[in-house]
This record gives C-alpha cells, structure tokens and sequence, in this order.
C-alpha cells in the first residue's frame, strides 16, 4: 500500500495489545484508527491510547477506514473482531488461543471471504522452530516425541497454543493428524508408551514469557529443539510484520510462515 494501512487492535488493553500500542505509535507503515477493549476492561488514558479513544467489543462499529485487524483478545474478542472483519472486508491477523473447533472452522470459512492469517506464535524463531520440527519428525519416524512448555502463572489455556501447533508439525512431518496421537497427561500407571505418540507436558509459574521444547527421543540418542522468549515485544513485532504484509491481500487462510517466506523480517 503506498499510504499507512489502517490498522485496529483487538484486545488492546492487555499484555499482548499493550506491546502493540507500544511499537505501532513509532511505525510508519501503520495509521492506529481502533483500539478496542473488553467490557472489563478499565478506560486508560491518552499516555497509552493517544489520540484513539478505546471502544468496548459491543460498542465496536463503522470500521469501513480498517484496512487490518489484529486480534490478541479472547474468544468473545475474536468473535467480535471477525464479525466486523467479515462486513467490512478488512483483513484479520490473529493469535488469540484455546479456541473451539467451532471457533476455529469459522475462522477457515471466512477465509474464504477475507484474507485471515491465524497464528499461535508470531515469533520468527518459533516458524523455524517449526519448520524444524517437521523436518526431523519426517527423517525420524521411529522416534519418541514429546513437547514440553513453559508460561506465566496467568495463562488459561494448557497446552499452550503454540505446544499444539508444534505437535501439529510433528504429526504432519509423519503424515499423521495430531488427534491420532497426542498424549496430553501421563499419571498413575499407564503401562509402556504407545509407538508413535506425540505426548505433552505443562508448566505454569511466575512470569515466564514462553519457553517451549521438543525432544525427539531413540535409543541412545536424543535431539532438543527449542525456543525461549523473553521479550513479549518479538510477538507484537511479528504480529505487525504480519499485518503489514497482510494488507491488501487477497482472500484466503493465510499462515505466519507465508509470511516469514516472502518478507524482509528474517
């Protein structure tokens, strides 16, 4: 686009949005036209929103100036930002997490209607990450995998997203769906491990950004793969190189490694 795209933030008051507000103030790509909020949300002031008056979800209308919505919110946030993305045809970036399969084949069809990049992690390092991940899994078919993640004590959805969609590599790497395989708990005594499963492992504590890991496990051998972040503000940034390349496009289910294959970012 040769002027700024116009960009809202969905879920602007929280961890995720605030890191957007933060950079995007400073970007000259972008022009903040929305900063929408959950009804719980308290009314901060022009030192966080500037000259953007924050609107609630269900106060959220006449978005015909977006050109891109990004969407760090919750499932009711998302819904929300959806709905207005599908009437206006404004593009959707989104990393909200712990959605319903119903949540989620809505966000495939409208697709079909507006450009949609979902993603569970904007960091550049973790699409590599996964990348990897898939690559391995491929040339190692007879090794155990298990994923291991760690975050804050605030997080409400287990595994994180993020777990599941290197789970989904993994299996995909093996020509599998992760459903078929996936192991989300271990207790008491459940016997030898199945071949061929992907189990999972949680942590929850203090205030760990996001740490994940991936072990490919043979016999005598193992291989880690993992990423750490600590710094909130590589998901912002990511989510912004996302919008930016996001705008303009053409519809369809978009994904952060489209991205990461045709930007500068890396």
């Amino acid at each position: 686009m040769s002027r700024p795209v116009r960009l809202a933030i969905s879920g602007a008051s929280g961890r995720m949005g605030l890191a957007l507000l933060a950079l995007v103030r400073d970007d000259e790509r972008f022009e903040l036209v929305r900063a929408v909020v959950s009804p719980s949300s308290a009314r901060l002031g022009k030192a966080v929103y500037g000259d953007v008056s924050p609107v609630r979800f269900a106060d959220w209308s006449g978005d015909g100036d977006v050109d891109v919505v990004v969407d760090f919110s919750g499932p009711d946030g998302l819904l929300a930002a959806l709905e207005r993305c599908e009437a206006s045809g404004a593009a959707l970036v989104t990393g909200t997490t712990g959605l319903s399969p119903a949540m989620e084949e809505r966000l495939a069809k409208a697709g079909e209607r507006i450009a949609v990049l979902c993603a569970a992690n904007f960091s550049l390092g973790v699409a590599v990450l996964t990348r990897l991940l898939r690559e391995a899994a491929a040339a190692l078919p007879g090794w155990d995998i298990d994923i291991v993640e760690a975050h804050h004590n605030r997080k409400e959805d287990a595994p994180s997203g993020t777990a599941l969609a290197l789970g989904r590599a993994a299996a995909e790497g093996r020509g599998a769906a992760l459903e078929d395989l996936a192991v989300y708990a271990r207790e008491g005594r459940p016997g030898a491990r199945k071949a061929g499963t992907i189990g999972f492992a949680v942590v929850r504590g203090g205030d760990i950004v996001g740490e994940h890991q991936a072990l490919l496990m043979g016999q005598g051998e193992r291989i880690e793969l993992g990423h750490r972040a600590t710094d909130r503000s590589i998901f912002a940034r990511g989510a912004l190189e996302a919008a930016a390349w996001i705008a303009g496009r053409a519809p369809g289910a978009w994904t952060i490694e489209d991205v990461i294959a045709t930007s500068k970012a890396c």
